[in-house]
């Protein structure tokens, strides 16, 4: 009889909240009580992603070179976005790693704020927004007090760095800000964002003398607003975002009006969700409940939705990050089944790692290289980063 009720309760559950979500009920999903499962990996899964994470951090360890920096030193992102994986494990020589890398990274912070390095002859040059941006969240997530000072001018910088002017590109930020070019992306606007709502408590800290840093957060979110593509837009497009006014990163489509529009795709809708909720956008708010709806009806781990296997990783990386935030335990699918995501994602990572076979140690790398993604140091932060945010770190 127990089980039979077990049974009508988890079929009721499915069937109410396939048809709250059909009716374009606004609210998230906020699961509770047994729907709490859905959030769980198991323990045979949990065990597994264990080890796969250790595997990983010991790789990490053995790459990192004897300055602290990984990888192209010219960008200390590809720095940063390792120490970040290594402050959430318990990894045995993490504070040694750690301070390792913070090392590297302060060795790269200029007058002016920035975290970056002057790459000559490179467009966007040393992409100082980007690298200053994960570099600042990645020191704050050090916990380290010796280093509010430096996170407190990189935000002066990255405010400093937002674009206005008369045109789509107004209240976003692009990859440098010193040529002073009408450009700003998607990309670079979440990460600018992520960095600013996750550094807000230094602010705190700030002599009264000073003024404090932000950006912009209504401009901000205009520009965001702007990338997401509307209902006229198709059904395919509807919700979903794109990279920026001029570059169809998924390429384009017509819509039925027979006006050209550009494709949304995955990675791209789940970074411009989560920028909304950085900036303080209700889950409710119609902008983020159609982005979740378009990565509803998108659903898959098998490719980047739109981009096939460009940018695979940080399409885990993100949409890990995004999931969590919104607070979504589950996918609901067309046919009324649930997908427990952090499952998914922790078998595909676990089952697509390599192992290097001289030392056991485990590493990613995408075959298709845009996009550094042929860069295993960068493909392996994304992951291990990803498997946090699923072990709930």
């Amino acid at each position: 009889m127990e089980k039979a009720l077990s049974t009508v309760v988890i079929v009721l559950f499915a069937f109410s909240l396939e048809t709250v979500c059909q009716a374009g009920d606004t609210k998230p999903l906020n699961l509770t009580s047994s729907q709490q499962s859905m959030g769980n990996l198991g323990i045979s899964l949990e065990n597994e992603v264990i080890a796969s994470v250790n595997r990983s951090f010991k790789w990490l360890a053995s790459h990192q070179k004897e300055d602290g920096s990984w990888s192209d030193g010219n960008f200390p992102a590809l720095t940063a976005l390792p120490v970040w994986a290594f402050t959430r494990s318990s990894y045995p020589d993490k504070d040694k790693i750690i301070a390792k890398g913070v090392k590297y990274i302060l060795s790269c912070v200029k007058e002016n704020g920035g975290i970056y390095k002057e790459v000559q002859g490179r467009k966007g040059g040393g992409l100082s927004n980007y690298n200053t941006a994960i570099c600042m969240t990645a020191l704050n997530e050090t916990g380290d007090p010796a280093l509010v000072p430096v996170i407190r001018n990189a935000r002066k910088f990255i405010a400093g760095s937002q674009h206005f002017g008369d045109d789509d590109y107004r209240g976003g930020f692009g990859y440098d800000r010193d040529t002073e070019r009408k450009y700003t992306d998607m990309l670079n606007t979440f990460y600018a964002a992520e960095a600013m709502a996750r550094t807000a408590n230094v602010e705190d800290t700030r002599p009264k003398n000073e003024q404090r840093a932000d950006i912009d957060w209504k401009e901000t979110v205009k520009y965001i607003e702007r990338m997401q593509n509307k209902p006229e837009s198709g059904d395919d497009n509807s919700g979903g975002f794109y990279y920026n006014p001029g570059d169809p990163k998924a390429g384009v489509s017509t819509n039925k009006n027979g006006t050209i529009v550009f494709r949304s795709y995955g990675s791209i809708t789940y970074a411009g969700m989560l920028a909304l909720i950085y900036a303080n956008v209700s889950r409710e708010d119609v902008r983020v409940q159609s982005a979740f709806d378009w990565a509803k009806k998108h659903w898959t781990l098998e490719e980047n939705p739109g981009m096939g296997a460009n940018g695979l990783y940080f399409f885990y990386n993100i949409l890990s990050k995004s999931l969590t935030a919104y607070g979504a335990n589950a996918i609901p699918l067309k046919d009324g089944s649930l997908v427990n995501w952090k499952v998914e994602l922790a078998k595909k990572l676990v089952s697509s790692q390599k192992t290097d076979a001289n030392t056991g140690e485990g590493f990613w790398e995408n075959t298709q290289g845009r996009y550094w993604e042929g860069n295993p140091v960068l493909v392996t932060s994304y992951s291990l980063l990803a498997l946090e945010s699923a072990l709930g770190k």
